[in-house]
Parts: C-alpha cells; sequence; structure tokens
C-alpha cells in the first residue's frame, strides 16, 4: 500500500514515510492510493484494539511498521471507548475516556507509538509541530511526552481555548513546548503547514506533524468507526449513521475512510457550529473559505478546513460528497439549549462539541444513529455547569495535567517568530 499527495498522484511514499514526514514535500496531505475492503465482522474478536490492527493491517503489509502494528494498536486503545445506547434508536461513541479526555487521544497516542518504534538509533530528534484549537495540542503532548528522540512544539490561539484546555496545554516540559500565538487557529494551522516549507526549518530539523494532516491521524480514528458500526450492528441488526462533530474535519474523513472500506455505516453527517463552509459546499457546490468565528464549540471554530483538501481528492464533486452525507450548522443558543437538556433528555451531560451532533439528532426523524462524543464535558465547565446547574467531575488525569500548568511564551502569528521559538525548542 502506498500513499500518495493531493497534490500530485505520481508521489508516491510508503506508510512509515508517510507518517514520518506528516505533510508532503509539494505541500499537500498525504491520502490512501485506495481503499482495500475489509469487513470489520471479521476481526479475531469484538476488542476494539483486534478490530483496528485488522482494519489498518492492508495499509502497512511490508511496512517497517508492519510486525509491530498490533502493539501499537494495543498502545493506542489502552483506554475504553464504549458505545452506549440512549434508547431512541441512538447511541454514543464515547471517545473522551484517554488521557487528556478528547478523542484526539487515539490520533496522538497511534502516532506516537508509531513513530517511537520508527526513530529509534536515529541520530536527529524528529520534531512535531502541532496546531491546536483546543483537545489536539493537549493529546498529542501526553502522548510524546518523555518519548526518547522526539521533540514537540505545539501552539495554540491565545485567548481562544478554554481556561482548563490553555492549563493542559502548557502543563508540560522537557520534549514538550507550548507556543501561544496571537491570532486564531487558521493562523496556528498556517504557521505549521509553512514550516515544511520553510528553508532553514526544513535543513536544521527533521519536521513532522501530528495535526490531523498527517494521515497517521486519521489511519487509527477510522478504525473506532468500524468497531463501533460492527457493534451497533450486532446489537441492533442495522447499519447506524453517524453524527460527527466538525471542525478542521479530520474526524469525519476518518469515518468517510471507514465506510470506504466497508464498513458498515449509512451515512455521515457532519455538524458544525456557525463556521459553515462544508454547510455553503453542499449547498451550493462551490468551496470557500470563511473567516474564523468563535463560537462556544471552540476546538471547531476552523473558517478554513484542511482535510477539506482530503475529501474533495477523494470525491472531486459535490454530488460525490453528498452521496456520503450531509452537514448541518448549529449555533450557540441551540448549542446551549442541548447542554440544558441534555441529563433529562439523553441522561447524559454533553460537551459543547459533542452538542452539535445531539442538535443534529433532533432534526432527524429516521432511526439509527451513533453521536460521536468528541470530549469530556468537565473540559468546558465555564459553558456546561452555569446550563446544568451542577458541578461536573474533573478525570484525574486532567486534574495531574492541569496542576502542573505554566504560562506559554506569546508570539506574533508570523513565520519568522515561529521558526525563531521552533528553533529555540
Amino acid at each position: 500500500m502506498h500513499f500518495v499527495s493531493t497534490r500530485d498522484s505520481d508521489h508516491r511514499a510508503t506508510p512509515s514515510e508517510t507518517l514520518t514526514r506528516g505533510l508532503a514535500p509539494d505541500g499537500g496531505l498525504y491520502v490512501p492510493a485506495s481503499f482495500p475492503q475489509v469487513d470489520p465482522a471479521e476481526a479475531p474478536s469484538g476488542d476494539i484494539a483486534d478490530i483496528a490492527t485488522h482494519m489498518l493491517a492492508p495499509y502497512f503489509e511490508d511496512d517497517p511498521l508492519a510486525p509491530v502494528l498490533a502493539e501499537v494498536c494495543a498502545d493506542t486503545f489502552s483506554f475504553p471507548v464504549p458505545l452506549r445506547d440512549l434508547g431512541r434508536n441512538t447511541a454514543v461513541l464515547e471517545l473522551f475516556h484517554g488521557p487528556t479526555a478528547a478523542f484526539k487521544d487515539v490520533g496522538a497516542r497511534f502516532l506516537a507509538a508509531a513513530l517511537s518504534h520508527l526513530n529509534e538509533g536515529a541520530d536527529q530528534p524528529i520534531t512535531i509541530l502541532v496546531a491546536t484549537s483546543g483537545d489536539t495540542g493537549a493529546a498529542v503532548a501526553a502522548a510524546f511526552y518523555e518519548k526518547p528522540n522526539v521533540e514537540v512544539v505545539v501552539s495554540y490561539p491565545k485567548g481562544r481555548v478554554s481556561e482548563r484546555q490553555e492549563k493542559q496545554l502548557t502543563g508540560w516540559d522537557k520534549n514538550v513546548r507550548t507556543l501561544a500565538v496571537n491570532g486564531d487557529f487558521d493562523d496556528c494551522q498556517r504557521l505549521v503547514k509553512g514550516a515544511f516549507q520553510d528553508e532553514v526549518l526544513s535543513t536544521e530539523k527533521r519536521l513532522s506533524s501530528a495535526n490531523s494532516i498527517n494521515v497517521g491521524r486519521l489511519l487509527p480514528q477510522l478504525t473506532y468507526y468500524a468497531a463501533a458500526s460492527r457493534w451497533y450492528v450486532a446489537r441492533h441488526g442495522e447499519a447506524p449513521g453517524f453524527i460527527v462533530p466538525s471542525g478542521n474535519l479530520g474526524n469525519a474523513v476518518a469515518a468517510f475512510y471507514a465506510r470506504a472500506m466497508g464498513s458498515p455505516i449509512r451515512e455521515i453527517v457532519m455538524a458544525t457550529n456557525e463556521n459553515r463552509p462544508v454547510v455553503d459546499f453542499l449547498e451550493t457546490g462551490t468551496w470557500e473559505p470563511h473567516p474564523t468565528r468563535e463560537t462556544l464549540a471552540t476546538a471547531m471554530d476552523v473558517g478554513d478546513p484542511s482535510n477539506m483538501e482530503r475529501l474533495r481528492h477523494h470525491w472531486p464533486d459535490v454530488d460525490s460528497v453528498r452521496a456520503q452525507g450531509d452537514a448541518v450548522q448549529v449555533l450557540d443558543a441551540e448549542i446551549e439549549r442541548q447542554i440544558q437538556q441534555g441529563p433529562a433528555v439523553w441522561d447524559t451531560v454533553w460537551d459543547p462539541h459533542t452538542a452539535t451532533a445531539a442538535a443534529a439528532r433532533e432534526q432527524r426523524d429516521d432511526a439509527h444513529w451513533v453521536l460521536v462524543a468528541t470530549a469530556h464535558p468537565a473540559k468546558f465547565d465555564t459553558v456546561v455547569e452555569p446550563l446544568i446547574g451542577e458541578t461536573v467531575p474533573v478525570p484525574e488525569a486532567l486534574q495531574a495535567v492541569m496542576q502542573r500548568s505554566t504560562p506559554a511564551p506569546v508570539i506574533e502569528p508570523t513565520m519568522q517568530a515561529y521558526r525563531e521559538a521552533v528553533l529555540q525548542h
């Protein structure tokens, strides 16, 4: 199996090369050259690590990671990923039981385990560059913390993440450095992408990325859609649709990948917030990024989602994307309403992002849906707790990270400032 660049299908790379580079040399994103057909029901067990190994094995055939793939998947899924029935022909896939209480723990842990194996004995450490709108940076920092021969630089938009998210982002030292950028997420993402084209940085450092621009994040994420679809069919005898809170679109594209590989997924709905370029694209057929708007669902505040490049590579015209599913917009007032009524209606406390999925579910009168719960509500206490009138307990792992928090250096959103900060690591 080879991977190709979204901007040049003649550029090919092995899985290990793809994960190590992060971004293709031409600035494109790596994507699978084709989708192997793999039935999750044929995995040796219903354990998610076994299903993940089964689903990903064709991608890593004859690759240096093939002999350790099962070990990497076991490391990735060392925490539970439950599919919980809510009633009304609806279930929720809880992806927030990892060390930083967000779905991004899955991709980050897979990438950390894989790159640790690939980087053993290297003469120069690999430098992981990450832009985050909230959850990615903490997940990557936790996954790579104290890993040998790896250094990590996380950048986040100053003042545009929750207080608890910021504490998780800044609770690291040793091989992990955090930068606060005077800008929005799109500025952070632009700096990371630009670094790979920067002559100085690309010469001085061995660069890779753990954002969803790295396909090594998406591959493990497709496996939990495969697993959940297998579990749902086993319980209910019907293929479910998935409603995915969507910002930079990595998690949604992973669902598209699982469906393309043959997992029993009926359709995919991308739930967005006020940032609606994906909704507009499906309505008009024209792709036009928007300036980022701040909302309660901060991790989804993305006006120019990079993974649209992958989506349009595989499904080039709008009708082919529409054949996979839909996108809906959910405004802040509806997010608040869903959080407020979540305990009574669904017996669940939603975080602001998963609340968009709950709102999208209410717009559908058909059956068999899986809501994708992307973060623990305790990460957004200032939003959630006033609406439900009670305190949300903080997971122990989050408490430990937040207690180590120290202020991050602040930089302007320029390549010069970013270059200097990365070279100081």
